[in-house]
């Protein structure tokens, strides 16, 4: 099963959610977890988790040091009046409530006591954040205080203040909050995050479910986990246990430096199973300085859908390795229509970085200014160019095509392909008409894929529009069968497909089979 596969039977939850303000869960979870009274406080004595170590052979000094600067985010959320109740968060009517049971069930949830019709546009949810200037700046996670119409800040002493959102960064998931103690701060360093290896340990401090701050123990797990959330994930897991109400907190070295931003976790039920996610702080340190200084940054565009270089798809089009990002489809009228790239490029290098799949393609752009010319590496029909282009602005930067489904056609059938598994046929004026396919649609209908042979492996699906062979437009169901047979006798291992997919382009790689 992919990763991706996985990530879509379970939940990449952010840590905001049951940081609400649960005052009735909040004591009923305690009470049975730890036998406390209604209203009591416990105090504990944090010790390590088993299998971890510390150079001191405790962690104490490390939280004495950095706990004191993190701090509790408390925001008043903008809400439908029909969503809202003038009572509690959690006296039943919250606009929380299906959230909450959808991790939680029922547990601590008593019985609606107000009717839906008179309820208020008011309920509160909490994350986490940590200082970085003695003047108040604090950092936190973007989806903590999104759509809030007040923030206020508790510090580690209890001292509550008002908090000015003075930046956002919607795709980086981060937030630059700035309160006025009147006083001088604590803070925290930003470490290298860069030099973490896996087994590296850390700590995460939060507050998770509003019971106050705490710390827990672990290791990076992982680098590089990508969630499928933005288009600059690069993760740090981590198991050390967060739940909702971390968003926002620090991860922390043994050091007492800030390596990443705890912001989610990996669970089937909602509550930490020991899987969670940070932000990197190599990349959340760049982003809290620009939103330092004007308060929103601007992303480069160029305006093309890619995809990941395989294998096959190397072989396919004669590249020696399977590095870059394949150009699926270029936008009308976007920088990259303007400079000239091609669908069926590879985008090896930009601004001079080496670009070794979408994902580093994505970030080298985001990073350019708008308006500013660059240089593109790209390989096109078996040699290396260059192209030069003005990056521009859009909310939207690159993005990776996207894999929708579209129904089949019938199964009348045309040419057939047997060393890759295809029926074909040709897109007649009732096959048009029947798939709505523009006027000027031409290639061949996938009627029937062998189940098995290396299409129906590659992803091949009966009702895809093949529209190009090895990056040369085809217009017929021959065409199609004539272009794979001749890289058959080539000797390449693959041909590489351009299919239409309801309004997506994308390219697959299939591989010709064995005998």
């Amino acid at each position: 099963m992919s990763n991706l596969s996985i990530l879509r039977r379970h939940r990449i939850a952010a840590l905001l959610g049951a940081a609400l303000l649960v005052s009735p869960f909040v004591v009923s979870f305690a009470d049975s977890a730890n036998g406390v009274g209604t209203g009591n406080t416990v105090a504990t004595t944090q010790t390590p988790v088993a299998g971890t170590t510390a150079p001191s052979g405790s962690l104490a000094p490390i939280v004495a040091t950095t706990k004191p600067a993190v701090v509790t985010v408390t925001t008043v959320m903008k809400g439908q009046p029909e969503a809202m109740n003038e009572a509690s968060p959690f006296d039943g009517a919250s606009p929380f409530d299906d959230y909450f049971r959808q991790f939680f069930g029922d547990q601590g949830m008593p019985a609606p006591k107000t009717p839906p019709q008179q309820r208020l546009p008011r309920a509160e949810a909490l994350g986490s954040g940590f200082i970085v200037g003695a003047d108040g700046t604090i950092v936190t996670n973007n989806h903590v205080v999104d759509g809030a119409s007040s923030i206020k800040v508790t510090l580690d002493d209890g001292t509550e203040l008002p908090a000015k959102l003075v930046g956002h960064d919607a795709k980086n998931d981060l937030a630059v909050l700035k309160i006025n103690a009147g006083k001088s701060l604590p803070t925290v360093k930003w470490g290298d995050s860069d030099k973490l290896m896996t087994g590296d340990q850390v700590l995460a401090i939060g507050n998770p479910f509003g019971i106050g701050t705490t710390v827990t123990a672990g290791i990076v797990s992982a680098r590089g986990r990508d969630l499928h959330s933005g288009p600059f994930d690069d993760f740090i897991q981590i198991d050390a246990p967060i739940n909702h109400g971390n968003s926002g907190g620090p991860l922390v070295d043994v050091n007492g430096n800030v390596v990443g931003i705890n912001t989610a976790i990996y669970s089937p039920n909602g509550g930490s199973v020991g899987v969670g996610f940070a932000i990197p702080s190599d990349q959340a340190e760049k982003v809290v300085a620009k939103l330092m200084k004007g308060g929103n940054i601007e992303y480069g565009y160029l305006g093309v859908e890619i995809q990941p270089v395989t294998p096959d798809v190397a072989s396919a089009i004669g590249l020696d390795r399977p590095s870059g990002a394949l150009v699926s489809q270029v936008n009308d009228g976007s920088p990259a229509a303007k400079a000239g790239v091609e669908t069926g490029d590879v985008i090896t290098g930009f601004a001079g970085q080496d670009v070794k799949d979408p994902k580093d393609l994505s970030r080298a752009v985001a990073d350019v200014a708008p308006g500013a010319k660059e240089r593109l590496d790209v390989w096109r029909k078996g040699k290396a160019m260059q192209i030069s282009v003005e990056v521009g602005r859009n909310s939207d930067d690159v993005k990776t095509a996207s894999t929708d489904d579209s129904s089949a056609p019938g199964t009348e059938q045309g040419s057939r392909v047997p060393a890759v598994g295809l029926g074909l046929m040709d897109i007649t004026p009732d096959i048009r008409q029947q798939m709505n396919l523009p006027e000027n649609e031409h290639g061949a209908v996938v009627a029937s894929v062998n189940p098995d042979k290396p299409a129906a492996t590659a992803g091949i699906q009966p009702g895809d529009v093949i529209v190009a062979v090895n990056q040369a437009p085809v217009k017929s169901a021959r065409q199609v069968t004539q272009a794979i047979a001749q890289a058959g006798k080539s000797g390449r291992k693959s041909v590489l497909l351009l299919v239409e997919r309801g309004d997506t382009q994308i390219y697959v790689a299939v591989p010709f089979a064995n005998g």
